[in-house]
């Protein structure tokens, strides 16, 4: 079967199997490992008015995924063998995008107690990332213990990085939009103090430890300082905060409520450089849908989250440029590598899986958050125009989208 005319040429696959590639036939359209979403919230089980595992994966396929990471906030908590084995079935059951479930750091999320971290790697869904995400792992034993627990099998800790103590009734980023505002504000520090303390205490046990959703110029130092030493730690940034400030705020519009929350224009700038020379290593979505009831409400009410799956590629693009080879790096080969998910992340050559997305850099289109295949609306992009966008995605060689559109 002939995938495309493509930057690379012409994309032969056979099994799934990309079996040649022929470079004398080359189109305008771009070929993309398989992008890899370390951080997606699927909802299910519990929220499934929301997302579910089926929905989202075939968001993630429009937006070009071939796999994406499942956090833990599900309700039940994805705490245990059991649930992260539900929600890696209802992954394959869908078959649009490779699930692979992240599990708990602690029981129920409630930062007291550790979850069944092995009995989690050793169950059919080879769990290899932990996170309580939505909640930090605030007590320093407790995640001192975490780290070195998942050590022995080469798992990783991934941090959501907020000191609760200084997050209290938080609204939006503290600084003068929050004080014009009258709203309460969501220091930076409160981001920063955390890591700093779990990169030294990565650093000390010799664990793997990452920071999600880094959002902050302060944040990047910090991370970068780590990786000078040798640390092994990892960081991502969304999409969300490469492209918006905290600007967006000014009418109270809850899309625009995120956590961490969206910042200034320095942080942005820091952000994408971090990016650019490596500090920060991959671009996840952190897609989190909402429903209506919990989104459409007041400022003070509205629960944090944003989509992001369909449009995340268009976004980097716009804000990084048109650089195949790091986006490669950045939104496939580096998420895949942390996660630990063999087959996916993988160069585009002979031999290879054919996890493939098909990008057709020229198209323009605008946002319209009733025609995503998310079960809710909360993109901060809707009535944007953005350039470029998926034309097909396949999963080991089965097509998942053609011509924009799912599959099924």
């Amino acid at each position: 079967m002939i995938i495309a005319n493509t930057q690379l040429g012409e994309i032969t696959v056979e099994d799934g199997v990309i079996v040649s590639i022929d470079s004398d036939k080359k189109g305008q359209k771009v070929a993309l490992p398989g992008l890899v979403d370390l951080h997606t919230h699927l909802r299910e089980p519990g929220r499934e008015d929301a997302e579910t595992v089926d929905s989202g994966s075939r968001a993630a396929a429009l937006g070009g995924y071939t796999a994406v990471c499942a956090m833990a906030n599900t309700s039940p908590v994805a705490d245990t063998a059991g649930v992260v084995e539900q929600v890696w079935r209802l992954g394959r059951e869908a078959g649009l995008v490779d699930v692979q479930p992240i599990g708990a750091v602690t029981v129920g999320l409630a930062g007291e107690q550790l979850a069944e971290l092995g009995a989690m790697a050793d169950s059919a869904a080879r769990v290899r990332v932990f996170s309580d995400d939505g909640h930090c792992v605030s007590d320093p034993r407790l995640m001192r213990r975490a780290l070195e627990y998942v050590k022995a099998f080469d798992g990783v800790i991934a941090q959501h990085a907020e000191e609760p103590r200084l997050t209290v009734d938080a609204q939006m980023n503290e600084g003068e939009v929050a004080a014009r505002l009258g709203l309460t504000g969501w220091p930076a520090v409160a981001e920063e103090a955390i890591i700093a303390r779990d990169v030294l205490l990565a650093g000390h046990v010799g664990a793997r430890l990452h920071i999600c959703h880094v959002s902050t110029a302060g944040s990047v130092e910090l991370i970068r300082w780590a990786k000078s030493k040798g640390w092994r730690v990892t960081a991502e940034v969304t999409p969300h905060h490469l492209l918006l400030t905290e600007d967006r705020a000014t009418q109270y519009d809850p899309v625009f409520k995120v956590n961490p929350p969206l910042r200034t224009e320095a942080d942005v700038l820091a952000l994408r450089e971090g990016l650019a020379d490596g500090t920060i290593d991959c671009v996840a979505t952190d897609h989190a849908p909402h429903s209506v009831e919990d989104k459409e409400c007041e400022w003070a009410y509205a629960r944090p989250g944003m989509l992001g799956l369909e449009t995340a590629l268009a976004i980097v693009v716009q804000t990084m440029g048109p650089r195949w080879d790091r986006i490669a790096e950045w939104m496939s080969f580096a998420p895949a590598r942390i996660a630990g998910l063999a087959g996916q992340g993988r160069p585009l050559e002979v031999g290879a899986p054919a996890n493939i997305a098909i990008f057709d850099p020229e198209v323009r289109w605008t946002v319209d958050p009733t025609a995503q295949a998310s079960r809710s609306r909360n993109t901060p992009y809707a009535g944007m125009e953005l350039r470029g966008r998926i034309e097909a995605t396949y999963l080991r060689g089965e097509p998942t989208v053609l011509n924009g559109k799912a599959t099924r």
